[in-house]
């Protein structure tokens, strides 16, 4: 399943489903097969992003030593996409949708 989000002020923007799923609990919404981040909601949005972001750099170096370590076990390495790398472009469009005072609304 994939997460659309559309907004008047930006070009959509398609997540796979754990990843939209992630970023639409973070803000605080129920993630489903529609809904909607109203232009009055997309401040709280942000912060609410951009404080899960520095929570999961915080932990991320305490985890990254024990994860180098078991992937030079096994002999590969497994490159890992950081929560400030998938939420940016969704931060991105809810930054011009605000400015434009648009909504964002997502389906699947």
């Amino acid at each position: 399943m994939l997460y659309k989000f559309k907004s008047k002020a930006t070009a959509d923007l398609i997540m796979l489903e754990p990843q939209g799923r992630q970023i639409l609990e973070i803000i605080g919404k129920t993630p489903g097969s529609s809904g909607i981040v109203t232009a009055a909601q997309i401040p709280d949005a942000i912060s609410a992003l951009e404080a899960a972001v520095k929570a999961s750099e915080a932990q991320q170096p305490a985890q990254e030593g024990k994860d180098a370590e078991e992937e030079e076990d096994q002999g590969g390495r497994a490159e890992m996409v950081k929560l400030r790398q998938r939420a940016a472009p969704f931060i991105e469009m809810l930054r011009k949708s605000a400015a434009e005072k648009a909504d964002v609304v997502w389906g699947v």
